[in-house]
Order: structure tokens, then sequence, then C-alpha cells
């Protein structure tokens, strides 16, 4: 049987853009846009609830939300129980936004090309909001985006 290398992990080396500086510029951009993000109307599913928060009529990332116990679920536990009353939800995810803050750090993301700033309630991770690789701009989901204007919503 013939030796076959393993495939570089890399394609395009990263470090052009991955500097100090634009994690810096992508982390306070997320801080200054804070009070800006809009909670959008709860995405009700057979095993949770899904946020959408809105940055300039576009959808930035999804919050997951259990409404039993009325409090955001960290990322990676879309998994819920069932909905409780919508505007209940609306009110509740505000009140999540007024509290949440911006972690003090950024991941960068070579195949999106992009800064990941978390954004963290209490000791949980809620959303992940995208900044371009300059730490100039927030990017929007636009599958969240689509989702949300697919169902009139």
């Amino acid at each position: 049987m013939k030796y076959m290398p393993f495939p570089p992990f890399h394609s395009k080396p990263c470090d052009r853009v991955v500097e100090v500086e634009n994690a810096e510029k992508a982390i306070k951009l997320v801080r200054n846009a804070l009070p800006l993000f809009r909670v959008g109307k709860p995405l009700i599913k057979p095993d949770g609830v899904d946020v959408p928060i809105l940055y300039l009529n576009f959808a930035i990332d999804r919050l997951h939300y259990d409404p039993k116990k009325e409090r955001p679920l960290p990322k990676g536990c879309p998994r819920s129980s069932r909905a409780g009353e919508v505007g209940e939800i609306e009110e509740k995810v505000e009140k999540i936004l007024e509290e949440a803050k911006i972690l003090p750090a950024a991941e960068f993301r070579e195949p999106e090309n992009c800064w990941i700033v978390p954004v963290a309630w209490k000791s949980f991770i809620i959303l992940h909001i995208r900044v371009s690789a300059d730490g100039k701009e927030i990017i929007p989901d636009y599958r969240l985006t689509e989702e949300i204007r697919r169902h009139g919503l």
C-alpha cells in the first residue's frame, strides 16, 4: 500500500490579518454595538426556542432560550423545554441583553475569515458575534436572516 500524506490543515496562512490590533478593534466594535442589538421574534421549534438577535435589521446570531427556567442557554446547548408566551420571551431576552457583557477576547475563524467575539450573560457564553478580519464590520448571519424573512417574522 502506498503512503499518502495528510493534506495540510490550512490552505492559506491567516497571519496577514491575525493581529492583536484587529482583534481589539473587533471587541471594541461589538462593545459599542451591543446597546443597538434588538430582539427578534422567537423561533419556536419542537425541541427548543431560538431568539434571533438583530443589528441594523439583520440577524447576527441566535440566542438559545429556556422558557421554563426563563433564562438563556449557553452556546452549544440549543434544546430546552416547551415554549411559553412569545411576548414574555422577547421581554426577558431584552433584559438579558441589557445584562450581557462582551468578553475581552476574540477567536479567529479562518474558514469564515472573521473574528468571533463572545457575548456572555453571567457565566454563559450566549452569543458569538462575527466581525470582519480587519475588525471594522459586524457580519450578519445571512442564513438566520433568510430564515426570519422566509417565516415573515
